[in-house]
């Protein structure tokens, strides 16, 4: 065999190697872009204003979770929906990203027992179109996910109805 054979031959099994691994990372983003939306079918939020009153409507994940982009003091973070939560709860590392200020200490009963969290005021907290200013919210150093717990300190200020699995919320 030639070397000319030899060079092309060893061209064809760079392309080859090249070619699986394009495919195997576009199958990568592929799936993982489906198990987000699976995740948070609300990265888009879902808008309307009717009769002076706001309005968004979010779809539950297949979890049985409502969780949803929205904004705290201008930044994108991910929500999830929870009326047992006293306040907004944030975890830690993403305070920090936030430059949240650390206030007094508090303890919350939660699921996994009782925690000290700091108390904080977020100067603007939205989900699409519903935006409130200086709400309470906690900084939670055992939280260890990237989604946000959206407490009572926002949802007692929105009305809110189910039906079947999607959630109307109305400012």
């Amino acid at each position: 065999m030639s070397s000319e054979n030899k060079e092309q031959k060893r061209l064809g099994h760079k392309f080859i190697v090249a070619m699986w691994i394009a495919l195997m990372i576009m199958v990568f983003f592929l799936f993982n872009n489906l198990l987000e939306r699976d995740y948070n079918p609300n990265q888009q939020v879902l808008m309307q204003n009717l009769d002076k009153q706001r309005v968004v409507i979010l779809k539950r994940n297949r979890y049985g979770h409502y969780v949803t982009q929205g904004e705290i003091n201008n930044h994108s973070v991910t929500f999830m929906l929870d009326t047992g939560a006293s306040d907004i709860s944030i975890p830690d590392k993403i305070a920090k990203k936030l430059k949240l200020s650390y206030g007094q200490e508090r303890q919350y009963q939660t699921a996994n027992g009782t925690i000290t969290a700091h108390l904080t005021t977020l100067e603007s907290v939205s989900i699409g179109n519903i935006k409130l200013q200086n709400v309470r919210a906690s900084i939670n150093p055992k939280m260890d996910h990237d989604e946000i717990l959206m407490g009572m300190s926002f949802l007692k200020y929105i009305e809110f109805t189910q039906r079947g699995d999607t959630l109307i919320l109305r400012q």
